[in-house]
């Protein structure tokens, strides 16, 4: 009989561990970090990255973990098993695979700087979500957003179709499973109960350092005060008006013989430098919220 020789049997393919991101906030104390590493090993998971802060103002402690684990790990038995760990130290928390892109619905007016910056950065790649759809009270960037294959939606708002506007939004992210709205430039001020029903799901671009140089001519204005920094600053929603949580902040230095219309321009690339990395940082549950502030694990 012929024996083959120098052959061994084939060996099964390896599979890639699924990846997994934890995050928590609760108050602060003794052993929340072996409680989290401990389930961690014992359910067959490998740490790849953690970070963690306490706040002395607040008493909180905040978390965040990326792990892997092989299959017959899942998500869900993930969040069913670390409820008894999560209950024991009053965390709020929550566990979300990595490969899952954020659904996200864009907002905006007549400036579309942002919309298309963030538009162009989900199709190569730049952003982990999927736009579900862009909404607008104008119909000006309709073209632009049919070239990126994402659905327009038009809600005009009036102050009598307000709160019917803002009814079809809220269907909308309902219907789509929408985990985050982005303000890109959207002009219009939410009501308080919209602004709670989306709490931590809402962020909005500001030009400027918060709170100056509100209404018209931002930049007109910034100007006229012979200002040497552009900033812009990314929050999250809140009923008080652009005083949400700061999420992110991006300045330019300018000189004196800059024009209104050349602060502008600088404007809208930091506008959208902010309200990127803001969206990024959000959809990789980068972001706690710590209060009125944020704790960011960038």
């Amino acid at each position: 009989m012929w024996h083959a020789t120098g052959m061994t049997a084939p060996q099964p393919a390896e599979t890639t561990p699924e990846q997994y991101v934890l995050t928590l906030s609760c108050p602060d104390k003794q052993g929340i970090v072996h409680a989290v590493s401990s389930y961690l090993f014992m359910t067959g998971c490998n740490i790849e990255d953690s970070q963690q802060f306490g706040d002395h103002d607040t008493g909180l402690f905040f978390m965040r973990v990326h792990f892997s684990a092989d299959a017959p790990v899942t998500v869900e038995k993930l969040r069913a098993s670390f409820a008894a760990v999560g209950d024991s130290f009053r965390m709020n928390w929550q566990i979300h695979r990595s490969s899952d892109r954020m659904r996200v619905v864009l907002m905006v007016s007549k400036f579309g700087h942002c919309l298309n910056d963030l538009l162009f950065r989900s199709r190569i790649g730049a952003l982990p979500i999927e736009i579900a759809a862009v909404v607008s009270n104008h119909t000006d960037f309709a073209e632009l957003v049919a070239s990126y294959n994402v659905p327009f939606r038009h809600i005009p708002v009036t102050k009598e179709t307000k709160a019917a506007a803002e009814a079809q939004l809220l269907e909308l992210v309902r219907q789509e499973n929408v985990e985050l709205v982005v303000l890109a430039r959207y002009m219009q001020v939410l009501s308080d109960d919209l602004c709670k029903q989306l709490s931590g799901r809402i962020i909005n671009i500001h030009h400027s350092f918060l709170p100056s140089f509100k209404g018209a001519k931002p930049y007109h204005q910034a100007h006229a005060r012979g200002v040497k920094l552009i900033g812009a600053t990314a929050h999250y929603v809140t009923a008080d008006l652009d005083e949400g949580p700061i999420i992110e902040q991006e300045v330019e230095r300018v000189g004196h013989g800059v024009t209104p219309d050349q602060l502008v321009a600088i404007g809208r690339d930091v506008e959208c430098q902010a309200l990127a990395r803001a969206v990024k940082w959000h959809a990789e549950r980068r972001i706690l919220l710590n209060g009125r502030r944020t704790v960011v694990f960038a």
